[in-house]
């Protein structure tokens, strides 16, 4: 259903709930209206018979009670009150300690009194309580429902009698009838003439929305063209500006086409630049796109896979498909899983192994509804190994100019020192001083201390030979708790080992890793000179481990988070500034990575990745 025909319905259902409210308030109006004056009468006729009966009784005070009641002239008048109101059914004399009736309107039946009056509700309480709903139900029931209407006589004090009226409210129904017929037929009729002058004006009021929503059609199918859109006359009304607004859009979208289709192709070109292949699957797993080294993976050209489906490019019958398929029903990522190609290659043409990576994609490009669709990529693992490898020689290069970027300092301060003495010496000799001595001591301290500086430089950055052997990961954290453990005791400092990295081995060179770790242990134990807690612990995936070293020290200032790997540089007033340098180094050695965090106050944690032995 459409906008308009939704809005058309609405306004007409709308139009006729009002109408028929209005006109159901009406009718309810004019029942109570009838209910009320039906009422005020039995209230009035009851107030007459109750003068009656006390005037007769009156009239005969030396013969008894029920003598007085016998009276015909009494008798005649009640059955005048009777049918004075279609909707009084019987007048009642009634004993208030027996409820036996003495004197009745139905002259007609004998046998009526002496019986038992019957109780009915208060018809009062009826009219004034009761809902539009229920008295509807009183009129309309086949069942008889009588209601009642009391008023006491007493003799000093104590009852004496009670008049009751007896009402019917069903023989008012004939009164109301008409009253009610002509309301109904007034609200049908209006009911009737809302519904059709309420489509009449939807139908014209919403026909521009209908244009517009032409309009919406059009551009979202991509068919907009300013020379089709229907002409809407200049106005100021809100859907003239939006016809307005709409065909500015359509000039946008129309030159955001344009753009899209450039930047489509410029990711082509960026793509076939890549040593990937990428295949993008919309929800019928058909290939939608393709770019890359399609060519150089699959042997086909990629205008020869357009539109088919994963098992045409990828037989289920190899690795490479059955995987794919695999991962197109459980919804499972795949992640650089290494998978022979199906087809013969010339020998280096291209590579016989490839990298799989699959994901699954929730909104497909180039699609008009979103779906389940499929990435895959295949990569050469060489030109991947090459990239780490390049990866890895720029990490180094970075981690030599890191750890020799405090050296300039340490170099500078001696050169400094030499220089100076060197000018003082040379005014002394030109001023016919020879008296040099101290100068020259002085220059041959500095010039010591800068042989010192390049031998430990030299020595630090010497290519060192590993020795590598598979190391327990667990065992080797053990070792370091238990050399770390002396010198923690003494300074009041507890040490905890907490999750550990079960059957976990590296490839390391024992020694050197051990010394690593020392010296960040070393650096943590100085750190909590009035005790605290330090913690190890690890954790490993697939291809790395992590160890976590923690403090509870005061942390590291933030000023001087970029300084602390750097060779010679120290906070401590005899450091050496080598052994956060050295460990660096050595992780670096070991193709991992070295990192921390730190709170101020709270202390920090030293975080070393190594990968995994084989």
């Amino acid at each position: 259903m459409t906008l308009q025909a939704k809005l058309t319905l609405g306004s007409v259902v709308l139009a006729s709930l009002m109408v028929g409210i209005v006109s159901a308030v009406d009718l309810g109006n004019e029942m109570q209206r009838q209910f009320e004056s039906t009422l005020e009468h039995a209230e009035t006729l009851k107030t007459v018979a109750s003068k009656m009966v006390e005037q007769a009784l009156n009239r005969q005070r030396t013969k008894s009670l029920r003598e007085a009641l016998r009276d015909p002239d009494l008798q005649s008048l009640l059955v005048d009150i009777m049918t004075a109101s279609h909707a009084i059914l019987e007048v009642a004399v009634v004993d208030p300690h027996t409820n036996e009736i003495l004197l009745d309107s139905f002259d007609s039946d004998p046998h009526q009194l002496g019986s038992p009056s019957p109780v009915y509700p208060d018809f009062r309480v009826m009219v004034v309580s009761s809902s539009w709903f229920d008295q509807f139900q009183v009129l309309t029931k086949a069942e008889k429902r009588y209601y009642q209407l009391q008023q006491t006589l007493a003799s000093g004090g104590e009852p004496l009698l009670h008049v009751r009226i007896i009402v019917d409210p069903a023989l008012i129904r004939n009164d109301i009838t008409p009253a009610i017929q002509k309301s109904a037929h007034i609200a049908v009729f209006s009911i009737i003439a809302a519904v059709c002058l309420t489509f009449l004006f939807s139908a014209v009021a919403f026909r521009p929305l209908g244009r517009l929503g032409n309009l919406l059609d059009q551009i979202a199918r991509g068919e907009y063209e300013l020379e089709k859109a229907p002409a809407f006359k200049p106005a100021s009304d809100e859907l003239s500006v939006m016809a307005s607004k709409l065909s500015m859009l359509g000039e946008r979208l129309r030159g955001a086409q344009y753009e899209v289709s450039d930047l489509r192709g410029n990711i082509d070109r960026l793509l076939m630049d890549l040593e990937d292949a990428v295949f993008i699957f919309n929800r019928e797993l058909r290939l939608v796109f393709a770019s890359g080294s399609v060519e150089r993976f699959l042997g086909t050209e990629r205008s020869d896979l357009a539109g088919k489906t994963t098992g045409e490019i990828f037989p289920p019958g190899t690795m490479l498909g059955l995987l794919i398929a695999q991962a197109s029903q459980t919804g499972r990522s795949v992640r650089n899983r290494r998978v022979p190609l199906s087809f013969p290659v010339e020998a280096g043409a291209a590579p016989v192994i490839a990298l799989l990576s699959v994901d699954t994609l929730e909104t497909v490009p180039g699609t008009a509804s979103a779906g389940a669709g499929l990435l895959v990529r295949l990569r050469d693992p060489e030109a991947q190994r090459k990239i780490g490898r390049q990866l890895q020689t720029a990490d180094r290069l970075a981690a030599i100019s890191r750890i020799s970027g405090g050296v300039a300092h340490e170099v500078k301060n001696p050169l400094n020192a030499i220089l100076l003495h060197v000018e003082v010496a040379r005014t002394k000799l030109a001023q016919g001083d020879s008296e040099i001595g101290p100068q020259m001591e002085i220059i041959s301290r500095e010039i010591l201390r800068l042989d010192r500086v390049v031998k430990t430089f030299l020595d630090f950055t010497r290519p060192v030979e590993l020795h590598l052997s598979n190391v327990a990961l667990r065992e080797l954290l053990a070792e370091i708790v238990d050399l770390s453990r002396p010198q923690a005791e003494s300074g009041r400092i507890r040490v905890h080992l907490d999750r550990e990295a079960e059957d976990v081995e590296l490839r390391v060179d024992h020694d050197l890793l051990q010394q690593a770790f020392l010296n960040i242990v070393v650096n943590a134990i100085e750190a909590m000179p009035e005790g605290g807690e330090l913690c190890f612990s690890s954790s490993a995936n697939e291809d790395n481990a992590e160890i976590r070293i923690s403090d509870t020290g005061p942390g590291i200032p933030p000023e001087l988070r970029e300084k602390i790997f750097r060779l010679y540089f120290t906070t401590k007033k005899e450091g050496s500034g080598i052994g956060l340098a050295m460990a660096f180094r050595i992780v670096q050695l070991h193709d991992g990575t070295i990192d921390f965090t730190s709170e101020p106050g709270k202390g920090t944690t030293f975080f070393i990745r190594l990968p995994i032995a084989a």
